[in-house]
Formats: structure tokens, sequence, C-alpha cells
């Protein structure tokens, strides 16, 4: 299972950010699917999980209203809106993909990861 992030970049605090997160292979048909950060010196944090049809959601706390997770279906791939960007959003985003709950997604023992893509907001 391979999972490839794209959309990171240099954003000014205040604006918005679209990942992509790319599934290549048709095996992780029927898995949850999550973003996850993680900052320079902190843990891992996770994001947002949506199921594999995109018909269920479960966001942390930290994000809830900033951030909406979605599937595009056609093209096979979740994506990560991320507005009103701060500074302490700076971070490498994952993706991840897990034959688990949506909640579980947050401290699962996940098994496939992104390579991750660089996130970085300027104040």
């Amino acid at each position: 299972v391979k999972l490839v992030e794209s959309g990171g970049g240099l954003v000014q605090a205040g604006g918005s950010q679209r990942l992509s997160c790319a599934a290549a292979e048709r095996t992780i048909n029927g898995y949850a699917i999550a973003w996850f950060r993680q900052a320079p010196g902190k843990d891992r944090e996770f994001l947002a999980a949506i199921s594999w049809y995109g018909t269920n959601t479960y966001y942390s706390d930290s994000v809830q209203g900033r951030f909406t997770i979605s599937k595009d279906n056609a093209k096979n791939t979740v994506n990560l809106q991320m507005n009103s960007l701060k500074p302490e959003d700076t971070a490498v985003y994952y993706c991840a993909a897990e034959r688990t709950t949506l909640q579980r997604m947050a401290y699962a023992n996940i098994n496939y990861w992104g390579q991750g893509t660089q996130v970085t907001v300027s104040s």
C-alpha cells in the first residue's frame, strides 16, 4: 500500500492550504484514512480521519472547525483543507491508512504511512 501526499508549502498566517493523499493501490479499499502532523521536537499529532467511502469523519478537537477532511472517490484521494492557518500549524503532515475505526486511528498501530509533506506557516 502506497500513500503519496502533496500540496505542502509556505503559506502566510491566516491563509489556507489543501493537502492531498493519493492511494496508489486498490487494496486500500475499506481502510480508514487519517491525517497526522509532526512539528519539530513534538510528538506526532492526530488531526482527522475519514472512512474510505467518505461517509464518516472524525476530528481532533485541536483542528475541529478549521480543518476539513474529504474524499474524492473519482481520484482516489483524501484531502485536508486547512483554513485560518497559524504559525503553530507548521509541521510535516502525513496521511496514514489502517483497517480500524476512525476514532482508533488517533492511537492505533498504523501500518501504512505516506512520506510526509512540509507545511510552513509564516507570521
